[in-house]
């Protein structure tokens, strides 16, 4: 169990911590609005994320028999999708470096901040591939416990509620360095090396 709570913080963190799009818009609401607005804009995002892991970790279990002959070839497969993942969020963060398009921020309400950036959160496929890629790769031929599988769900859910929650409760007082270019540039850059260690883990024997 305390594998998967591993597994699952790391992964969670590694999605969560880049301050793109939706984080910067987070920043930006918390300091406009309040903290319970920016709070649960937050807690928004973390549910997409956790969603998003458990429908990785119950389509990694359904097809784990399946794929366990395929188990070396699929773990260098998902290695090669979180590395290039990785990679585009790094270049991606390089050119909004050198080119920043800002972007108005609207005042909403508690509720509607929940479901707007839950919404945004969820049609952002790189999420999805992220959590399914290592989710898969990482227990490709190995049976995995139900209670394993909740906990790195509420893990990965956790890790990405406290970075939001974070992001909304820093909006204030640290707004504009973690929305600055550089700021961004660097969470950006963190992350995909989060990103790529795992990768690398996923084929170390």
């Amino acid at each position: 169990m305390s594998a998967a709570l591993l597994a699952g913080l790391v992964a969670g963190y590694g999605i969560a911590i880049p301050v793109g799009a939706v984080g910067t818009y987070l920043v930006a609401l918390s300091a406009r609005t309040s903290l319970r607005t920016g709070l649960s804009a937050a807690m928004g995002v973390a549910t997409a994320d956790g969603v998003y892991a458990l429908v990785a970790v119950l389509g990694g279990a359904a097809i784990a028999g399946v794929i366990a002959p395929f188990a070396t070839p699929l773990r260098w497969l998902s290695a090669a999708v979180l590395i290039v993942l990785a990679t585009h969020g790094a270049v991606r963060a390089v050119r909004s470096h050198r080119a920043p398009a800002t972007r108005p921020v609207t005042p909403l309400a508690p509720g509607r901040a929940y479901v707007s950036l839950l919404g945004i959160t969820l049609v952002n496929p790189a999420t999805v591939v992220y959590f399914t890629a290592l989710v898969v790769g990482d227990r490709a031929g190995a049976e995995v416990t139900v209670l394993d599988q909740a906990v790195f769900v509420l893990a990965a859910f956790a890790a990405s509620a406290s970075w939001q929650a974070a992001l909304a409760g820093g909006g204030a007082l640290l707004g504009r360095v973690l929305t600055g270019r550089r700021g961004r540039l660097v969470t950006a850059l963190v992350s995909s090396a989060v990103i790529t260690a795992l990768a690398v883990r996923l084929v170390l024997p």
